[in-house]
């Protein structure tokens, strides 16, 4: 299963979290993959959507807010849009657009990047929101001070955190059609609880000033850093959490917090069901509904979110228009 760990320093302004997706990763690959429309990703995208969900899912957890984390990766290459959504339960979801080819060795630069308009978001949509209220949105370039192009994902993240929290923070992330996995050190925050939303101390001014003092001079994030940072593609990809932190941390004392797995882990979700498209063919009408079985034979609907598809036989699409007491038994066939 899927599973994300926790865990402090102990005596050290420094937390972490390690993730792995398995079945939760695979089963956004599949859907899209079965899609027959689309096809699978091809192998960069697939790698970059991967890491995508693995950052959302480190950030979702790294955060307290009642609502959904949605990042998203966008620009002027073949890729026109990448998006991965964590919800505060960890059900997690993403999709991307791809409008051409791909060289089979592309990078970030390569998909979104190529004349250095990419941009990445981090939108953070609260789950009551209030008439009238828009969520929060942050938004970085693909590339650096210097306006060197970012190679990387994380490279973009790590950048985005210490604009955001004013908080050094070190990412490490990995994923192939198997699994997505990511590493996330960060230094604590020096007042109040650092997030996404910029909440303070004694006030945000002080709070980011003081934190912002900090960026690069604790010794201890430094040095945890340079050992977060030694961690191969293949070791993440390959290796259990325990062997990761004590290949990484073995001199280190961790106190480490209840693995989260199953439903109370990171799992797929998407909002996508049978009876919501059932819903949608009602609304087209009878007429309509027939047209498209006459022309085609049966009536298809995939979710433009996950790529999963939904046919209805002629036998089906009936019974959406008979009422309840007159139905007959319809098919079961659900791709």
């Amino acid at each position: 299963m899927s599973e994300l760990h926790k865990f402090l320093f102990d005596g050290l302004p420094v937390r972490g979290m390690i993730v792995r997706l398995t079945d939760a990763w695979q089963e956004i690959l599949a859907r899209r993959a079965s899609n027959t429309a689309t096809g699978a990703y091809p192998p960069p995208v697939a790698e970059l959507l991967g890491e995508m969900t693995a950052a959302a899912t480190l950030m979702q957890s790294n955060i307290k807010f009642n609502g959904a984390l949605i990042l998203q990766i966008f620009g002027d290459g073949p890729v026109k849009v990448a998006v991965a959504e964590a919800k505060p339960d960890l059900s997690l979801r993403a999709t991307a657009k791809v409008i051409g080819d791909l060289p089979a060795d592309a990078h970030l630069p390569d998909m979104v990047n190529v004349n250095n308009k990419g941009r990445c978001a981090i939108t953070l949509d609260p789950k009551d929101k209030l008439p009238g209220a828009t969520p929060y949105q942050g938004v970085v370039p693909l590339f650096g001070d210097d306006g060197e192009k970012l190679g990387k994902l994380s490279d973009v993240l790590q950048h985005y955190m210490l604009q955001s929290e004013q908080l050094d923070t070190t990412l490490v992330l990995a994923a192939d059609d198997k699994v997505a996995a990511g590493l996330l050190i960060q230094r604590l925050p020096v007042k109040g609880e650092g997030n996404l939303e910029g909440t303070s101390g004694t006030s945000d001014k002080d709070h980011d000033q003081a934190n912002e003092d900090q960026i690069g001079r604790n010794e201890d994030y430094n040095r945890i850093s340079i050992l977060a940072s030694s961690l191969t593609r293949d070791e993440l990809l390959t290796l259990d959490v325990e062997t990761i932190l004590r290949r990484l941390f073995w001199e280190e004392k961790l106190l480490r917090f209840e693995p989260q797995a199953g439903l109370q882990g990171p799992h797929f979700a998407c909002t996508c069901g049978r009876e919501r498209v059932a819903q949608m063919i009602r609304g087209l009408g009878v007429e309509e509904a027939e047209s498209i079985l006459a022309e085609r034979g049966d009536i298809e609907v995939g979710c433009d979110f996950c790529g999963k598809q939904y046919r209805f036989d002629a036998v089906d699409a009936a019974q959406l228009f008979t009422p309840l007491g007159d139905q007959i038994p319809g098919s079961p066939v659900v791709q």
